[in-house]
């Protein structure tokens, strides 16, 4: 065999592995989208006109990804990642199971009683998606629920206000871990760990007020050393 027929040879072969490795890839990184998009997901949503916040959307992952939208209506829609814990996703998704994954009887009480603000739980898997919406429940499950995904907005709510204050309102630091320890003292809080790096960077920094200084130390403690 000449030189230039083990060229041709040798450059076929490199051509074929190329186009090998490429369909190789190509294929599995349709296999990872696809995998990703058939993720199940439950999404809270709440809106509650002429409220404070008016609109809540919270989506997550059996992965454990998981966003917060929380605004008024006529604000843009601004989701951002944050964490929860593998046993808040558990939980979240036991309960779902539980509710058929919105797939059955209504929720809703279906009787006149205050607007209490249009709530709904959607539960997507690939092409999947069921949901509910409803004003109020008797259904424990969702009730549990409800519970949890509220708790997580509120928990949201109160850090960014801290976060907030502590960038822009250094007088209003005081007020906001305030709201931050009522809302731990009333258990309304799921997640209280997540709230550490904030206090433990307040308590620490000699630019706020002793007063709320002491507050974060003593609330992060509390966190840190449960009763």
């Amino acid at each position: 065999m000449s030189p230039a027929d083990l060229h041709i040879r040798f450059s076929r072969y490199s051509i074929l592995t190329v186009l090998a490795a490429a369909l190789v890839f190509a294929a599995l990184a349709a296999g990872t989208a696809s995998g990703a998009g058939d993720t199940p997901t439950v999404t809270f949503r709440k809106v509650f006109k002429q409220s404070f916040p008016e609109f809540v959307e919270i989506k997550v992952g059996e992965n454990g990804q998981a966003s917060y939208d929380i605004r008024q209506l006529d604000e843009e829609a601004n989701p951002q990642p944050f964490g929860v814990s593998r046993p808040i996703v558990e939980k979240i998704f036991q309960l779902a199971a539980q509710l058929h994954h919105f797939d059955g009887p209504s929720l809703d009480i279906h009787r006149k009683i205050a607007n209490l603000g249009e709530k709904t739980f959607r539960y997507e898997k690939g092409a999947e998606m069921h949901e509910t919406t409803f004003n109020y429940t008797l259904d424990s499950s969702a009730s549990q629920l409800l519970d949890l995904f509220e708790g997580l907005g509120r928990e949201q709510i109160d850090l960014n206000n801290l976060e907030r204050a502590m960038r822009y309102d250094r007088l209003g630091v005081n007020d906001a871990v305030m709201r931050l320890e009522t809302d731990y003292n009333n258990k309304l809080i799921p997640e209280p760990d997540r709230l550490l790096a904030s206090l433990d960077q307040l308590a620490a920094d000699e630019k706020y007020l002793d007063i709320a200084r002491q507050k974060a130390r003593t609330l992060a403690g509390r966190i840190r050393n449960p009763r």
